[in-house]
């Protein structure tokens, strides 16, 4: 499955990472790093919560504002 993963940095200095493809899929860190690790636990969830099913590999393309 692959997925686009967007990171900004906010106005507070947080990073934020969004997968636009699944509505409300968001995450916040301190660094990138943390940001996309959150945001890869979230889209499992996302993806475990609406088909029972989590792919054991995630393949995303980030792409980084700013």
């Amino acid at each position: 499955m692959k997925l686009c993963v967007r990171i900004s940095q906010n106005e507070r200095g947080e990073f934020v990472a969004v997968c636009q493809s699944l509505p409300g899929c968001v995450s916040f860190g301190g660094t990138r790093e943390q940001a996309e690790e959150r945001l890869v636990e979230a889209i499992r969830g996302y993806i475990a919560a609406m088909n029972n099913f989590v792919p054991e590999r995630l393949d995303r393309e980030v792409v980084v504002d700013g």
